[in-house]
């Protein structure tokens, strides 16, 4: 009964978020996120909100007093050497913080959204063409809550080709909207970066949420929930070269990463579903049958 009654309040929440103006609101949300704080008042707000979540303030940059606005802290670096590189060439990292929410492959165009819910991945791309090159991989869903560090960096060393803005809806990607919403993460604003990696082809794709309609990319002028509303795509005459925990891109505030590797190139080591994983980590590594090929 507890279950059920649950699972009536989390449905009757997203029902009320179908109709509730989201883009309005996560652009109310940025705005006051992007506010000066009094500098007396910063201490005790980051404080309050570190000790909330269970933020890490060892690991920030700075003294607490020093981010002027809301946004700053949440989008803080973290002191070198609080998340290391691990594994040579053959080894892919976690490009993020966050939990594990789902991973496996791909199967007739379609990923595994949660427990008896899908969505496809041409839906997600965007891309009818990069879909089917990505047929038959394998992807890895992660979710970041408010705690994690919201800054997304390169899996593996190599280029970058291009991305892919797609504007869309602002449904939160928390566990209850992921069971709720059908094909959350294809209805979501997103951004995908496609990457040319030491282990093949990757499409790496930041999902917006509820107050996160703010991506910004570190490789490119690039802005989400801005004034263009239509999906644009951008290929690079020159690829952008890129090392292994280079920066791509930052959430202002929580949402979630997919990443996408083509087939045979990569083996999942070590993941599991629910599990937290850091910055750095190793969570896969080069197939057996893709190691004489070239990336």
């Amino acid at each position: 009964m507890k279950e059920k009654l649950q699972a009536l309040r989390e449905r009757l929440v997203i029902d009320i978020l179908r109709f509730t103006p989201k883009g309005a609101l996560s652009h109310l949300m940025g705005f006051a996120a992007r506010r000066r704080v009094p500098r007396p008042l910063r201490a005790p707000l980051y404080g309050s909100f570190a000790r909330r979540f269970g933020v890490r303030l060892d690991e920030i940059e700075r003294p607490l007093a020093e981010y002027a606005r809301f946004n700053d802290f949440f989008t803080r670096r973290l002191v070198a050497g609080a998340r290391p590189m691990m594994g040579g060439p053959e080894v892919a990292v976690s490009p993020c913080d966050g939990v594990v929410a789902e991973f496996g492959d791909i199967h007739d165009g379609r990923l595994i959204q949660c427990k008896g819910r899908d969505y496809s991945l041409r839906g997600l791309l965007g891309d009818d063409d990069m879909a089917l090159r990505f047929e038959g991989g394998r992807y890895a869903t992660i979710y970041l809550s408010p705690k994690d560090y919201h800054r997304v960096h390169a899996p593996a060393g190599g280029s970058i080709t291009g991305y892919h803005h797609l504007p869309g809806k602002f449904f939160p990607v928390n566990p209850a909207a992921v069971k709720h919403v059908p094909g959350l993460f294809t209805v979501n604003e997103r951004i995908v970066t496609y990457l040319d990696t030491e282990l093949g082809p990757c499409a790496l794709v930041m999902v917006a949420a509820t107050g996160v309609g703010h991506m910004t990319m570190a490789y490119d002028a690039v802005e989400t929930h801005r004034r263009r509303r239509t999906p644009y795509r951008v290929r690079y005459a020159s690829p952008r070269v890129i090392r292994k925990g280079d920066e791509l891109g930052a959430f202002n505030l929580g949402s979630t990463v997919v990443l996408v590797w083509a087939p045979g190139r990569v083996a999942w080591t070590g993941l599991a579903r629910g599990a937290a994983v850091r910055l750095g980590q190793p969570i896969a590594e080069r197939a057996a049958a893709s190691s004489g090929a070239a990336a």
